[in-house]
C-alpha cells in the first residue's frame, strides 16, 4: 500500500508540473504536506529538506552570485566581449562561450545570463546583428559551463547531497570537471560552427522604432477633451478614466506643453490632448461615455513619437520579469504597477506572442518582457529592482564597483577552501555569505532578495519525496522492474537509457525534480546489475542539466525566449541536435573516465 500511495503522489506531482496547475514550489510543498499527512514520512523527515545541506548550499550560492554581480565584477569583461566578438557569428558565439562558460562554473548561471543579456543585446544593436543569433547560444553555454564544477548549478549541489545520503559521499568541487571540460568544448564547437545555420534571423531591433517592433500603431492614440466632455474640470483620478477602462494615459499635451507622469492629480481642460494606450473598442466606449474626439493617427513610422520622448524627460524601455520576481502570477492592476514604478506598460512580449490589449488583466509570467514608458529617472530605480531586469542602456545603473575586487576575492576564497578540502562546501559558502555582508558587497536586505525562494522551496519539498520513495520500497520496486526490462542491455545502453529518460523528464518538469526521482533508481539498478553506481549518478546529474529543447525546461532558456524573439520550435530545432550529441558522447565518456 505504501508503494502504491507513493507512486500515486509521484504521478500527481508529474501531472501538476506538466499541467502547471500551481507553481513548482507550491506543488513541492503540497507534496511534502501530503507525505506527512499519509504517514509516508515522519514530520521530522518531512521538513528535513529545509535543513538539508544541499538546500542551504544552494541558498548560499545564490547570495554569493548576487554579491559578485551587484558589485559589477563580471561586468568588467564587457570590453573583452566587444573586442573579441567582431562581426562574424562564429567568432561572436566563440567569444561568448569563452567568457561566460567559465564564469558559470563558479557563479549561478541565472545570474550570469541576467548580467550578460543586456550586454549582448546592446552589442547586437551596435553591430547590427539579430539578437536571435546570439541569445540562445548565451543560454546554452552557461548551462554547459555550469557542469564544470559541483557549485555550477543547484542540480549539481542537490545530486551531491543525494549521493552522500545513498552512501557514495558528496562530490568534490572538481569531481567531474574533466568530463565537464570535454562536454563544454564539444558543445561550444557545435554552437559555434553548426548552430548559426539553424538559429533564426529575426528582425533586428532598433531603439528608435521600439513602437514599430511591438506593432503599437493601433494601440497608442491621441484624443482631445471636447468642450462638451464631462472630463473637463476633473482630475484623471476623479474621472476614473484609467480604472474603469482598459486605457492608460501616457501624456497630456496642453498648448504645446507636455506633462509627463505622474498625471493622476492633473486637472483636465478643454482642448487637452491625451496620448493614450488602448484598443479601438475601448476608445469607442470612452468616446461615447466621456465625450472625447480622435486626432489623426500618430505616425509611428516617422519616429516622431519616440524622438519626442527621448528628447524630453520621458523615455521608453524594456524590462524582463525575473524567475524570483514577486510579480509572477499577479496582474498589473493587482500590483498597481503604474503607481509602484511610476511607469506605464505599453505592451507585453511573451515569447512569440505580443499582448497589447487588456493588459491590466494579464497574469504576469517569468520571462515576460514589458515595454514601459515613464520618466527617465524612474528607470534608475528599475535597474536596481529585484523583480525586473532592465534591458538596454545601463549607464544609469549604480553598482558598488569599488567592492568588485573584494567580492571576487571572497568568491575565489570559497572555491579554494572547498577545493583543498579545508571545509565542506556548505560551511565555506556560508562564511562567504557573511563576508559579503560584512565587507559591504551586499546590504543585509539584498541577501534575502538574492535567493530564488522558488528553488529553495522546490528542493525542500521534493527531498521528502525521495525519502518516501526509499522508505516505502518504491525505489527498489522501480529498479527491479527496470532491471527486468533492460537486464539484457549492456552497461553503455543502460547509461544511455537513463540519460535520455532524464533529459525528457527535465524538459517537462525541472532539473531538480528529475534528479530527486531518477538518481536513487539509477543507483539501485547499478547495484542490482553490479555496475559502478557513481557512473549512473553522474549520467543522471549531467542529463538533468542538459535542457536545450524547450524554452521552459531551464530558467536561462526562459530568460532569453522573449528578448530573442524566438518561437517555441526554435529551441527544438537548435537544441535537439545538441541533446542528441550529448546523449551520444556523455555515456561513453563516463565509462572511459570513471569506469563501469
Amino acid at each position: 500500500m505504501s508503494i502504491f500511495l507513493t507512486l500515486v503522489i509521484v504521478f500527481l506531482t508529474l501531472i501538476s508540473f506538466i499541467g502547471e496547475w500551481f507553481s513548482v514550489d507550491i506543488t513541492a510543498i503540497a507534496v511534502m504536506v501530503l507525505l506527512m499527512a499519509l504517514g509516508l514520512v515522519t514530520p521530522e523527515e518531512g521538513i528535513s529538506g529545509f535543513g538539508n545541506s544541499a538546500t542551504i548550499t544552494v541558498m548560499a550560492m545564490f547570495i554569493l552570485s548576487a554579491g559578485i554581480a551587484r558589485t559589477g565584477a563580471i561586468g568588467v569583461v564587457n570590453d573583452l566581449l566587444l573586442k573579441w566578438g567582431g562581426k562574424h557569428s562564429t567568432k561572436q558565439i566563440l567569444a561568448i562561450g569563452i567568457i561566460t562558460g567559465p564564469i558559470s562554473a563558479l557563479i549561478n548561471n541565472t545570474a550570469v545570463v541576467a548580467v550578460f543579456l543586456p550586454v549582448v543585446e546592446e552589442w547586437c544593436q551596435k553591430q547590427r546583428i539579430s539578437p536571435s543569433k546570439l541569445l540562445m547560444p548565451l543560454s546554452f553555454v552557461t548551462i554547459l559551463g555550469g557542469m564544470l564544477t559541483t557549485i555550477g548549478t543547484s542540480t549539481n549541489v542537490l545530486a551531491s547531497g543525494l549521493s552522500e545520503k545513498l552512501g557514495y559521499g558528496t562530490f568534490s568541487l572538481f569531481q567531474f570537471t574533466e568530463l565537464g571540460l570535454i562536454v563544454f568544448t564539444i558543445g561550444l564547437a557545435y554552437l559555434t560552427f553548426i548552430a548559426p545555420r539553424l538559429l533564426p534571423n529575426r528582425k533586428i531591433k532598433n531603439n528608435d522604432t521600439v513602437a514599430q517592433d511591438y506593432d503599437l500603431k493601433d494601440y497608442v492614440s491621441e484624443i482631445v477633451v471636447a468642450r462638451s466632455s464631462n472630463l473637463v474640470g476633473q482630475t484623471l483620478r476623479q474621472s476614473k478614466l484609467q480604472r474603469k477602462f482598459d486605457l492608460d494615459v501616457l501624456e497630456i499635451i496642453r498648448n504645446d506643453n507636455h506633462f509627463p507622469q505622474p498625471l493622476a492629480d492633473k486637472l483636465l481642460q478643454v482642448g487637452d490632448i491625451l496620448m493614450v494606450r488602448g484598443g479601438k473598442e475601448c476608445l469607442l466606449k470612452v468616446k461615447d461615455e466621456k465625450g472625447i474626439e480622435f486626432l489623426p493617427h500618430i505616425q509611428f513610422y516617422d519616429k516622431s513619437w519616440e524622438q519626442n520622448l527621448s528628447s524630453g524627460e520621458e523615455s521608453i524601455a524594456e524590462v524582463l520579469i525575473l524567475s524570483n520576481s514577486n510579480l509572477i502570477g499577479s496582474t498589473l492592476k493587482d500590483i498597481r504597477f503604474r503607481q509602484r514604478y511610476n511607469a506605464t506598460v505599453l505592451a507585453i512580449r511573451r515569447g512569440e506572442e505580443l499582448v497589447r490589449d487588456r493588459l491590466g488583466k494579464v497574469n504576469l509570467r517569468f520571462g515576460d518582457v514589458l515595454l514601459l514608458q515613464g520618466p527617465k529617472e524612474s528607470f534608475l530605480g528599475l535597474q536596481t529592482s529585484r523583480d525586473l531586469l532592465f534591458i538596454g542602456d545601463r549607464d544609469l545603473e549604480t553598482l558598488r564597483r569599488d567592492k568588485a575586487g573584494i567580492a571576487v576575492a571572497i568568491g575565489l576564497g570559497v572555491v579554494l577552501v572547498t577545493a583543498f578540502g579545508i571545509l565542506p562546501i556548505v560551511v565555506s559558502a556560508l562564511i562567504g555569505v557573511l563576508l559579503m555582508v560584512v565587507t559591504g558587497c551586499l546590504k543585509s536586505g539584498e541577501v534575502y532578495q538574492a535567493v530564488r525562494w522558488d528553488i529553495i522551496f522546490l528542493l525542500a519539498g521534493l527531498i521528502p519525496l525521495g525519502i518516501a520513495m526509499d522508505k516505502s520500497g518504491t525505489t527498489v520496486w522501480l529498479a527491479q522492474n527496470l532491471v527486468a526490462i533492460g537486464g539484457n542491455l549492456s552497461g553503455y545502453w543502460l547509461l544511455t537509457l537513463f540519460y535520455v529518460v532524464t533529459i525528457f523528464i527535465t524538459e517537462v518538469l525541472s532539473n531538480n525534480a528529475s534528479v530527486v526521482l531518477l538518481l536513487p533508481v539509477a543507483v539501485e539498478v547499478a547495484k542490482s546489475l553490479s555496475f559502478n553506481p557513481m557512473a549512473f549518478i553522474l549520467v543522471v546529474t549531467f542529463a538533468a542539466s542538459s535542457s536545450f529543447m524547450t524554452p521552459i525546461g531551464y530558467q536561462t532558456n526562459t530568460m532569453v525566449y522573449s528578448p530573442g524573439g524566438y518561437k517555441f520550435v526554435d529551441f527544438a530545432r537548435v537544441g535537439a541536435p545538441l541533446s542528441l550529441l550529448m546523449a551520444l558522447i556523455v555515456p561513453p565518456l563516463i565509462i572511459i573516465l570513471y569506469g563501469l
